[in-house]
């Protein structure tokens, strides 16, 4: 599977569900920075190392679903999935 890092270089390349993935990062990110809560301080929160956290927030690491809500849980979110049916294209 290739990190959201290949990408960099290459954005158009980016599936879908890895840009859904950035989007929410740079959300949890901006917000921590707006709190004004350092990397070590999140990190320690929510249990990890803050080079984890830092290879999350700059890209280079795709981290799984239950790391992106341990982040978002550490900030104060709830993180919801949801299905949606697509439609047949005609």
């Amino acid at each position: 599977m290739p990190t959201l890092n290949q990408y960099k270089s290459n954005p158009a390349n980016l599936p879908t569900i890895e840009a859904k993935v950035i989007k929410i990062l740079s959300a949890l990110r901006s917000e921590r920075i707006k709190r004004g809560i350092s990397q070590t301080e999140l990190a320690n929160q929510i249990g990890m190392k803050q080079p984890q956290l830092a290879r999350i927030e700059r890209l280079d690491s795709a981290p799984s679903l239950a790391t992106i809500e341990r982040y978002a849980q550490g900030l104060g979110f709830e993180m919801e999935l949801s299905l949606t049916s697509k439609q047949a294209e005609s």
